[in-house]
């Protein structure tokens, strides 16, 4: 149908399917993504690819202790050495820079800039002091994530996000690295995917720190975005020539049928998934319905606190990977009903970049103020090899294409969109999945730390180079 992202560019040719060289990629005149000011960079994140978990005085974090625990991640992986980042981020910067990409979002490993009493880590500031200056020297916006869910150790061993006093400790911690790096850094995100590290990690144990109680997750949410809330006006004294936001993982919910029982599971799938967090946000309350799928599990909330949580964005991230199929499970929740015959990823994920549109759209017209938007992870996990030098990384292609379509055609709709990071830069240690799954639009060698340019990433830097030449 004409408003199918997947139809909007071409999807890949015989030729190129078969690994050829042409060039899929390249969106079409009319395209948003042509508007100089629409920035186009890649992702990564601490614990995901600096290793060196040990080293000038970085404490455990939770990331550490859960994946030394057998069996909670496959094959028994770790972040100790991950891609080695901490030792050869100035060649990864280099590597950024090639690539002609625009913007890196990166994170700051909690655990290696603050000992357990709250004093400054001179070395681990230094580490992040000396990439960001690097990054400004290359002329790459930088957008710093404050928490991609490294907490430290010795916060979880007090209660963690159960725990109140952690939002303060996270004001802190704000407190520290917006004075130390003021200046460096062109937008700040508090928290990555509030709702990972609430439900993975509180709810259903499949991430650090691993318990499973819904009741929980809620009440860790509510922290997390009080730290949110805490965080955003320490920002804004410390550093305002700074954009200031929040980074948030959306899914998208379909019915299994037309039925008023599926339709209302599809309704509940997503009031979990996004408005359980937007709404708070940009409403200043959460969800009602929320707590008709966990009776009896609302969070403690102070006086105060909604408003906190409300403090003015200047711009939020979405962060999209596929769409969830759902039926209702015949009591007050929703169940996962697998299409068949769709196009998946490595991860089992379904490829749906209709989804991402529609909710885009979607937020527009529920939330009136929207704040200006960026897609800051998209991408896709493939089982990619080098073969004699070289990654055709084809499915990539042609998924990165459809979903700037769609973000294309959100624009259109009237939605703020100015930029999409892919993720990610590099494969790397992706959660409790360990090396298995690569994401990355670099091949990483883990046993030499070879980088290989995978072809995707060839097209985005022809494409990059194509878009300066004709603005």
């Amino acid at each position: 149908m004409a408003n199918d992202a997947s139809a909007a560019f071409d999807t890949l040719s015989p030729a190129v399917s078969k690994g050829s060289l042409a060039d899929p990629f390249t969106p079409p005149a009319d395209s948003s993504l042509w508007r100089k000011n629409f920035l186009l960079g890649a992702a990564t994140a601490s614990y995901q690819i600096e290793g060196a978990v040990d080293e000038d005085g970085r404490l455990p974090s939770i990331w550490d202790t859960f994946s030394a625990t057998p069996g909670k991640v496959l094959a028994g992986d770790t972040g100790a050495v991950a891609c080695d980042h901490y030792h050869r981020w100035e060649a990864d910067i280099d590597m950024l820079a090639s690539l002609g990409l625009e913007g890196y979002r990166l994170s700051i490993a909690w655990p290696r800039v603050m000992d357990a009493a709250g004093r400054p880590n001179r070395k681990g500031l230094d580490f992040y002091k000396r990439l960001l200056n690097r990054l400004k020297e290359k002329g790459i916006t930088s957008f710093v994530t404050l928490y991609h869910w490294d907490l430290p150790q010795h916060l979880e061993d007090r209660g963690g996000w159960l725990n109140r006093d952690t939002a303060y400790r996270f004001a802190d911690y704000t407190d520290l690295m917006s004075r130390e790096l003021a200046g460096t850094v062109d937008a700040w995100a508090t928290l990555n995917e509030p709702w990972c590290s609430a439900y993975l990690g509180y709810g259903n144990g499949h991430h650090a720190p691993g318990l499973a109680n819904d009741r929980f997750a809620t009440q860790a949410m509510h922290h997390l975005l009080l730290a949110h809330g805490l965080a955003i006006p320490v920002l804004r004294g410390n550093d305002p020539a700074s954009q200031k936001g929040i980074v948030a993982n959306i899914g998208r919910g379909t019915a299994n049928s037309d039925s008023a029982a599926d339709q209302r599971a599809a309704h509940l799938f997503e009031v979990q998934h996004n408005a359980w967090i937007l709404d708070p946000l940009l409403k200043g309350a959460y969800p009602q319905d929320l707590f008709e799928l966990w009776p009896g599990t609302e969070p403690l909330v102070l006086d105060g606190d909604m408003q906190t949580i409300a403090a003015p964005l200047d711009f939020l991230g979405i962060n999209y990977y596929f769409r969830t199929n759902v039926a209702s499970d015949g009591a007050h929740g929703f169940r996962d009903v697998p299409l068949e015959g769709v196009e998946r990823t490595q991860m089992g994920w379904e490829v749906h970049p209709d989804g991402l549109r529609d909710l885009l759209t979607g937020f527009k017209k529920t939330y009136h103020n929207l704040p200006p938007i960026y897609i800051t992870e998209n991408g896709m996990a493939s089982d990619d090899k080098v073969i004699d030098g070289h990654v055709d990384d084809t499915q990539r292609i042609s998924f990165l294409k459809r979903h700037l379509a769609a973000v294309d055609q959100a624009i259109k709709a009237g939605v703020d969109v100015r930029g999409y990071f892919l993720w990610s830069l590099m494969d790397n240690f992706e959660w409790a999945f360990g090396y298995e799954r690569r994401f990355g639009v670099v091949h990483v060698d883990y046993s030499t730390q070879k980088r290989t340019v995978k072809r995707s990433a060839e097209l985005v830097t022809k494409f990059l180079k194509e878009r300066k030449a004709k603005v």
